[in-house]
């Protein structure tokens, strides 16, 4: 006979993404100047992100709508775009390099459950997005994904495992269909 889930004993207990006074801090100052519609200068936010510890290099874009759970678990590259809308959910931590797209209601989910557990156990990954990569219009990066040099995650995309560099992956899981070519 099969177990049945038991939510009542879902403890993440161990998992401490930081003290309670910084979360609700960000929790407030995130939702004013990042997670807004409100037209705040792009110089505002990515000083917003970096007073929470958010690693930020030169040129970074930062679109309206934007939701980071923990910037301190944040890097980014020089000239990388963050669309409207994107979630970057980083109970791990998040390393996208330079020149990255994360086009509009991109994800990136550095957390899950593991459904083999009758407590529902918490699973953290981290995800690394390398140079020039493109997460297309609402696809999805999994925990522990890394998406390698150049490679592009197309619109709607789920990414479960590791994209090439230079690969062009499509569909729910993402499957390389062809290769990117720069000219």
């Amino acid at each position: 006979m099969n177990n049945t889930v038991d939510l009542s004993k879902f403890n993440n207990g161990w998992y401490k993404p930081g003290g309670i006074v910084r979360r609700v801090l960000w929790f407030v100052v995130g939702r004013v100047f990042v997670n807004t519609y409100m037209p705040w200068p792009m110089c505002l936010k990515r000083m917003v992100l970096r007073c929470f510890g958010a690693k930020l290099g030169h040129g970074v874009v930062i679109k309206p709508k934007v939701n980071i759970k923990y910037p301190w678990f944040l890097s980014v590259g020089n000239n990388s775009w963050i669309g409207e809308c994107v979630w970057i959910d980083n109970l791990g931590k998040v390393a996208i390099g330079s020149n990255v797209a994360l086009s509009q209601g991109a994800m990136l989910l550095c957390g899950n459950h593991d459904y083999k557990k009758t407590t529902f156990d918490l699973i953290v990954g981290d995800i690394v997005i390398e140079e020039g990569a493109w997460i297309g219009a609402q696809a999805v990066v999994c925990p522990g994904v890394t998406v390698r040099s150049h490679a592009i995650l197309s619109v709607g995309s789920v990414a479960t495992k590791e994209l090439d560099a230079y690969g062009i992956y499509q569909r729910n899981p993402a499957v390389r269909v062809r290769e990117r070519t720069i000219s």
